[in-house]
């Protein structure tokens, strides 16, 4: 029983990353009035950069996810186009580019022979001592360096939204841009930097389950967590810190599964699929009913275009 609750608590933490990391993008982009459901096709644009990247050049494994973050970004700059420029209905335009993605990435995967390649990745690291400590030092001493990026990561996001100027602006963009314009902020260009910077990070989440979960690229290896990302922005009422919180409950979840399995329980395999989606609908409901009187978190703007000479 010990041995088991170790290996589940020390896996915990790097299937709750891609969580966290597509969380927080989309927080940043939602607060900015951009509705963002692009998350499952720029993780897997993510991925495939990076992994394309590691079997190409063998460069070190964070430069290739710095990589994949630049390549969802660049993606982003297509939907904000669409959405911002163009003012197409932001739903749509967030399907299309999933769908586009997951074409794109299947196409190229297959077409320079990048599909089922395994490769080192990114490796834990370990601090001496430190992670022989029982119970404990595996889960907080031996993970690799993305998870301990996690911590300035959250906190410079919840202070850049909380504690600067351009985190007012893109609140106030997001809650009022008629307002903010009058007040002289730039709407177009502060929703067209948060949507960027947010699928940076979304990117970043891709390119960790490439890199350093599975360590080998497949079509749509995603498997949904962009999905359940969306979800999760929802039940952490677009807040950082609660997002932070809701990864590490899906992680978990996640991490338990081959667990059960490896330790002889027998459950259906396709219920145990189904796992997590049954668990982020639990949560919707449940965040549903806890807020059904009370008023909404969501950004005041969140989905509407604007264009100045509109204005009301």
């Amino acid at each position: 029983m010990t041995t088991f609750l170790m290996t589940w608590l020390a896996t915990i933490p790097q299937l709750a990353v891609p969580y966290a990391l597509a969380a927080l993008g989309l927080i940043l982009s939602e607060r900015a009035g951009i509705l963002n459901l692009t998350a499952e096709g720029l993780m897997l644009v993510g991925a495939l950069a990076s992994v394309a990247i590691l079997l190409t050049l063998q460069v070190d494994p964070l430069l290739a996810m710095a990589a994949g973050m630049l390549a969802a970004a660049a993606v982003s700059v297509l939907f904000s186009f669409l959405v911002i420029v163009l003012r197409v209905n932001q739903v749509i335009a967030g399907l299309v580019i999933v769908f586009f993605c997951q074409g794109l990435t299947s196409l190229l995967g297959n077409l320079f022979g990048w599909t089922s390649k395994a490769f080192s990745g990114l490796a834990p690291v370990s601090l001496g001592a430190l992670a022989d400590i029982p119970v404990f030092g595996p889960v907080l001493f031996r993970q690799d360096v993305i998870v301990y990026l996690m911590i300035p990561i959250l906190f410079g996001v919840s202070y850049l939204l909380r504690r600067t100027r351009f985190g007012l602006r893109l609140r106030a963009v997001g809650e009022n841009p008629e307002a903010a314009d009058a007040m002289g902020v730039p709407v177009s260009m502060t929703r067209f930097l948060a949507v960027t910077a947010g699928s940076a990070l979304v990117g970043l989440a891709g390119a960790y389950i490439a890199v350093a979960n599975v360590k080998v690229w497949i079509d749509d290896m995603t498997s949904g967590r962009g999905w359940i990302a969306i979800a999760l922005v929802i039940f952490a009422r677009w807040d950082p810190w609660r997002a932070a919180a809701g990864a590490l409950l899906f992680g978990s979840i996640q991490a338990v599964i081959p667990k059960l399995a490896a330790a002889g329980v027998v459950l259906p395999q396709y219920l145990l699929m189904t796992t997590p989606y049954l668990a982020t609908l639990g949560v919707m409901i449940w965040v549903s009913v806890r807020h059904l009187n009370r008023p909404s978190d969501e950004p005041g703007a969140l989905g509407q275009p604007y264009v100045r000479e509109e204005r009301r």
